[in-house]
């Protein structure tokens, strides 16, 4: 299949700015619901990655994300949320955005554009082969990504793509590519709408269902999840109570003397 920017094409909709709010809103969510069937297609893809991850992790690896622009933010983003969630070490998801820092709040200039700055990046975290490289490109061309993604692989590290264009250029540098073939956008161009969601929901399928295959969660609880808030202390007070049949007050003692859910109903049943 030739290489085509789907993500380019020219919108469905046309003198958007003619349209009432409720009309906009309507359309907006029309698109929207074909964001799910296209990644239901790629769930294959999906659970070869996560297999690969979760082999990896098991014996010590981590999992890095590669992205430019609204990309790279998704990658950054679904990573910090990995410690306050699961209660993992933050250097076990690492998320990587061309520009650095900077870049999540403001472009930074022709970042994305330059080749060997994300494995040079990789090289700084000690990248090994236990490890597994996750390239995300709305467009499927980002510079950034592909040079971090040629020189993983070629180093024997497990490499997968994130894209929403067909047999995209990221795609041919990964090991395991996904693809999200969402159609035009709304405003034509604008992957930061259907691209970005379909990479969202992407990326929490990749986590959510390695850190419960790693034994973060149990039944369909966040047992490990970091005590940051008087919302989460009631929310694991309550977990608790309905595993050890505690009143409040002593599951909530509990939780604070041992700093998780698990780490407490283990503890008490010692």
């Amino acid at each position: 299949m030739a290489f085509e920017k789907v993500t380019e094409k020219p919108s469905l909709y046309d003198d958007l700015e003619k349209k009432s709010i409720k009309e906009l809103l309507v359309k907006i969510n029309n698109e929207d619901q074909k964001v799910p069937i296209a990644v239901q297609k790629a769930i294959p893809q999906i659970e070869k990655l996560v297999e690969g991850i979760v082999q990896r992790m098991k014996k010590g690896g981590r999992i890095f994300y590669m992205g430019a622009g609204t990309s790279g933010r998704l990658g950054v983003l679904d990573a910090s949320e990995i410690p306050p969630t699961f209660g993992m070490p933050p250097h076990l998801v690492v998320g990587l955005i061309a520009g650095g820092d900077v870049a999540l709040r403001s472009a930074v200039e022709d970042a994305e554009d330059d080749f060997n700055h994300g494995w040079e990046e990789l090289k700084q975290h000690n990248i090994n082969n236990m490890d597994t490289v996750v390239g995300i490109a709305a467009s499927g061309t980002t510079p950034y990504v592909i040079g971090a993604l040629r020189n993983a692989r070629a180093n024997g590290i497990l490499t997968a793509s994130i894209s929403c264009n067909p047999d995209s250029p990221v795609a041919q540098e990964a090991e395991i590519p996904i693809e999200a073939i969402v159609g035009p956008e709304f405003v034509t161009g604008s992957t930061r709408l259907k691209s970005g969601t379909a990479q969202k929901l992407i990326l929490n399928m990749i986590t959510t269902t390695t850190m419960i295959q790693l034994g973060r969660v149990k039944g369909n609880k966040m047992i490990n999840m970091q005590l940051s808030n008087q919302k989460l202390v009631d929310r694991g007070t309550r977990m608790i109570v309905e595993e050890l049949g505690l009143d409040y007050d002593q599951a909530r003692n509990l939780l604070l003397m041992h700093g998780s859910v698990k780490k407490a109903v283990e503890a008490y049943r010692k």
